[in-house]
């Protein structure tokens, strides 16, 4: 008998401990407890709307967060930037407006359903995880069932890393950093050559890279640019700018004796001021433009011999075989030729910088007195958003004896600023009659 007892008393013991094993596996795994999770990355600046993988536009993602998340078919995606492979813990700070709400993670090839709940903001554990690899992930939420008119509001994704470096993503700024890291190519001038009368060099746009908010600048120097944007769906423009030498955001500030004048323009060119990052002249011809083709562009500068320069662009359609006046301007308190030149990839649509875009620049040239010169040196940079080390999706360099750009997409393409290239010799002089142009 006594014998009997000590076996059942053996096997409650064993149910016992069956059963806290149990308890204790579900809580782990239900979001009532947490790693420590000791990085917030912003929704405002690192999250985008995406449906069935294909971004969409939204106002649901505002600087403050996500706001007003009701639509179950809207997944809210969020990238960040690991250096090394390792493990990582993954959570969410949000709230609900009413009652409970149920969502789905999803973090590479795993999933869990979370509930959330209450009106003030809340951590709660999503999981663990476990990364091969550096470079760029992101976190999608799905919401699955919810009490009130939204699913949550969300503030932040919650990270907490083991072994895996640096974790990279936007934390302020978050206009700038949402368009994307701009990059360039700068080109020194030859040797011997210093009074730069002309600027020439080409670009093809690949197929499926004509994002909108994309800025393929061809031609930039000291005190303006000219390339081709894609401005919505339906628009396209060749854009030419010069700078005021006043400096200000705001054109109407400007006094009248550093005022850009408009000296000509071509058929079909709109000619205004510009303002919000300088200010000065601004001229743009609206032109349907296609991927696949190559596009010359042609810039010039002439001092006038009294405090004065004239810059002129025109552009080459392949199609039409005709060089095409953009426009003149003439900035006061200026006496130069052509110098500091670029060429730059910008997207200038916040909402857009979650696509990958980039362009081919090709077969660059300078005019002096003495003739054309060949441009086969470049040095790539990038702006503050790159350098700040907010985002990481930017690359530049040759391909197939001839350079790119590429930004934008979150892709794991990444080449060092200031790196330089050099590409060989392709001995295609412009054949430019400079008395025939307009």
């Amino acid at each position: 008998m006594k014998k009997a007892i000590i076996i059942l008393a053996l096997v409650c013991v064993n149910l016992l401990s069956s059963c806290y094993l149990l308890l204790y596996e579900q809580t782990e795994t239900s979001g009532n407890s947490s790693p420590t999770l000791n990085i917030a990355i912003p929704t405002g600046g690192n999250s985008w709307v995406m449906n069935n993988g294909n971004y969409i536009p939204s106002d649901i993602i505002t600087p403050d967060g996500v706001r007003n998340w009701g639509n179950p078919a809207h997944t809210i995606r969020t990238f960040f930037h690991l250096e090394k492979p390792g493990k990582i813990s993954l959570g969410i700070r949000a709230k609900v407006s009413a009652g409970v709400s149920k969502i789905k993670v999803v973090f590479g090839n795993e999933s869990r359903n979370i509930t959330l709940d209450g009106d003030v903001l809340k951590d709660t554990f999503i999981g663990d995880f476990q990364v091969d690899k550096p470079g760029y992930y992101f976190v999608d939420i799905t919401g699955l069932e919810k009490d009130g008119f939204i699913f949550a509001d969300v503030n932040d994704i919650l990270l907490g890393t083991v072994n895996t470096g640096e974790t990279r993503y936007i934390k302020d700024d978050f206009y700038f950093a949402r368009r994307g890291p701009s990059v360039h190519l700068n080109f020194p001038a030859p040797d011997g050559v210093n009074q730069i009368e002309w600027f020439y060099s080409e670009i093809t746009i690949p197929k499926n890279q004509d994002v909108i908010g994309s800025y393929f600048m061809a031609n930039g120097f000291g005190e303006g640019y000219f390339g081709i944007q894609v401005n919505s769906s339906s628009q396209r423009k060749i854009l030419f700018s010069v700078w005021s030498p006043y400096q200000t955001d705001n054109p109407s500030d400007i006094p009248e004796e550093y005022k850009i004048k408009l000296l000509k323009k071509g058929r079909g060119v709109t000619t205004g001021e510009f303002g919000n990052e300088g200010s000065g002249g601004q001229s743009y011809k609206i032109y349907n433009w296609k991927t696949d083709v190559t596009y010359g562009f042609l810039v010039g500068a002439k001092p006038t011999g009294n405090g004065s320069t004239d810059y002129t662009a025109y552009f080459y359609d392949p199609e039409i075989n005709n060089w095409s006046l953009i426009a003149q301007f003439r900035r006061p308190k200026t006496d130069t030729y052509l110098r500091h030149l670029y060429s730059f990839l910008e997207n200038f649509i916040p909402d857009q910088g979650v696509i990958e875009r980039k362009g081919l620049y090709e077969n660059q040239w300078v005019y002096d007195k003495s003739g054309w010169h060949e441009l086969t040196k470049v040095t790539f940079t990038a702006d503050n958003t790159a350098r700040k080390e907010y985002r990481l999706d930017y690359s530049g360099g040759m391909e197939n004896n001839r350079f790119y750009l590429k930004n934008c997409g979150f892709s794991n393409d990444h080449v060092l600023i200031d790196s330089r290239f050099e590409r060989g010799k392709l001995g295609k002089k412009p054949n430019i009659d400079f008395s025939s142009l307009e």
